[in-house]
């Protein structure tokens, strides 16, 4: 994301139920048709979005979704921001590294839902939570 980049509103979900995580897939969908992405980057979108949600409700404790068309000037795409207050992630570098899991999601861990979208960007903190903010722009 950049300085000039416009976000429209963006709608919550808040994540505490596996239905929750059913609600983040249905909302990515339907932005992601309207902004007119591809079936293969809305498929891409959905996946990732559904790990996120997932790991936002398993290893965070729950916590929030928000949704949101983003439009840099010369094409439009879909911002979603997954944050926590769960105990954080203590090695971020193995948590992103291929191959790992701890289990019970998808099995694409972190560094697939990275591969899955345009642009990844992660905060956490041991202790205090983990925010991960994904773009997915229309080619």
């Amino acid at each position: 994301m950049t300085a000039g980049d416009d976000i429209a509103a963006m709608e919550r979900i808040v994540v505490r139920t596996d239905q929750d995580v059913v609600r983040v897939r249905q909302l990515v969908r339907t932005l992601a048709v309207a902004v007119k992405l591809s079936l293969v980057d809305q498929t891409k979108l959905v996946t990732a979005a559904s790990e996120l949600a997932r790991n936002t409700l398993v290893y965070g404790g729950g916590g929030t979704v928000d949704v949101g068309r983003v439009d840099n000037g010369r094409r439009l795409g879909i911002k979603i921001v997954f944050a926590d207050e769960g105990p954080g992630i203590a090695d971020l570098s193995l948590a992103l590294t291929d191959g790992y899991t701890t289990g019970g999601g998808l099995g694409l861990g972190l560094s697939g839902a990275r591969r899955l979208v345009d642009e990844f960007d992660i905060d956490t903190r041991v202790g205090q939570g983990t925010t991960i903010s994904v773009i997915k722009w229309c080619r």
